[in-house]
């Protein structure tokens, strides 16, 4: 339950049970009617100053006394509470949190990414970009408020390790969680869960120990993610590698002129490209952009395929081009 609901219960809890605390007292004590003993708890309650139903023996008067001074507590804390809805945005929290689980709800086949730290976040910038459906699970509610959320990232503020945030998420519906959180044993434990609740799921985690790589596997992860090595090896490459390593950073969208790696399944072509040659659907004339590799389900990955290769059902062809050129492919070759 979100904090700022579970201060709303507390304080209408507290109400009703010093009203009743209340009138329980009077009854007992000056011998009072229900209804006389429950007017004088609320106008105790209030502090509104009218004048008692009948006049207080002395352990009435300690009692109200004693009774003034609790509820003195639990105004302040019921006025701090409505005071942090009205004035600190909570109702607007509430509300922005219903209109989410309701987004997330309409969901199907999207990435859940579980943590946004530095990964998690960066994993959702690249999701936003390419129009991937995504919705973030994060623990901490700071981590959220501190984000700027001008792109209207759907947020779910709860811990991912547990089966109903999961839930919250659309974890049944989902195709893949993208697991980043700091501690190796969480993605370990949400691969397992995530696995359990969706056995066709993709699980792609991120590893910060060696020997967590091994267990994430085991565990059902389709991709495992060790960003520590990726870095040292990165920075070694720029050394035996930089031309390589110049380009692939344009592939990444760094330098003047931008490069873009694009996926093409078979399904997703129009019918009337469907069983050509590649010499046939004249890509590169058409569009600049080039076929670097295929993948089909007989031979796996076919780098620089021949122009005799036939695209048929079950292939993927990879194409790399400007972003213009890549676009340009999509209008003519792709399902619209």
């Amino acid at each position: 339950m979100p904090r700022s609901i579970e201060r709303i219960f507390i304080a209408t809890f507290l109400f009703f049970l010093s009203i009743i605390g209340g009138t329980i007292g009077y009854v007992v004590i000056e011998g009072y009617g229900i209804v006389d003993a429950a007017y004088m708890a609320v106008i105790t309650f209030s502090t509104v100053g009218f004048t008692e139903v009948n006049p207080l023996s002395d352990i009435g008067k300690i009692f109200t006394t004693g009774y003034i001074v609790v509820n003195l507590a639990i105004f302040a804390y019921s006025v701090s509470v409505v005071s942090s809805f009205l004035f600190e945005g909570e109702l607007q929290k509430i509300f922005k949190n219903l209109k989410s689980s309701r987004e997330v709800k309409k969901l199907n086949q999207h990435v859940i990414v579980c943590g946004f730290g530095k990964n998690g976040a960066q994993a959702c910038e690249e999701l936003y970009a390419e129009n991937r459906p995504f919705v973030v699970v994060e623990r901490d509610p700071e981590v959220i408020k501190s984000f700027s959320n001008e792109r209207n990232y759907m947020f779910i503020n709860g811990n991912a390790t547990m089966d109903e945030v999961l839930e919250e998420a659309g974890i049944v519906r989902a195709s893949t969680v993208i697991t980043a959180l700091p501690n190796d044993a969480d993605n370990v434990f949400i691969t397992l869960t995530a696995r359990g609740m969706n056995q066709g799921i993709r699980v792609i985690a991120k590893a910060s120990e060696a020997n967590s790589e091994t267990k994430l596997y085991r565990a059902g992860a389709e991709h495992v993610v060790m960003p520590d090595r990726l870095g040292g090896i990165h920075m070694a490459n720029l050394v035996t590698k930089p031309v390589v390593i110049e380009f692939l950073e344009l592939l990444n969208g760094v330098g003047e002129e931008k490069l873009m790696l694009e996926e093409v399944p078979y399904s997703r072509m129009k019918d009337e490209f469907h069983d050509l040659s590649l010499k046939d659907l004249n890509i590169r004339q058409r569009t600049g952009v080039t076929v670097i590799a295929f993948k089909d389900d007989v031979q796996g990955f076919i780098f620089n395929p021949h122009s005799d290769k036939i695209v048929s059902e079950g292939d993927t062809m990879i194409i790399l081009g400007r972003y213009d050129q890549i676009h340009n492919f999509l209008d003519i070759y792709l399902k619209h």
